[in-house]
């Protein structure tokens, strides 16, 4: 059996992150679908990984200000 290792701390935050992932791939220009994205590669799902956390360094650091 496996186990999902990507729970989140606030379960209620799911959907948001949705919209951020979706946001992300579009700026990337990766066409992602709800659900099932087995047939992305290596380089697009990454670039979109890469957008989500070089933004969340962006909101970050701005909170620091």
């Amino acid at each position: 059996m496996a186990y999902s290792s990507n729970k989140l701390v606030i379960p209620q935050a799911r959907e948001a992150l949705n919209r951020f992932k979706m946001e992300s791939a579009r700026e990337v220009g990766v066409n992602l679908k709800e659900g099932y994205n087995g047939d992305l590669t290596s380089r697009e799902a990454g670039s979109v990984g890469g957008n989500m956390v070089k933004k969340m360094i962006q909101a970050y650091e701005q909170n620091l200000k």
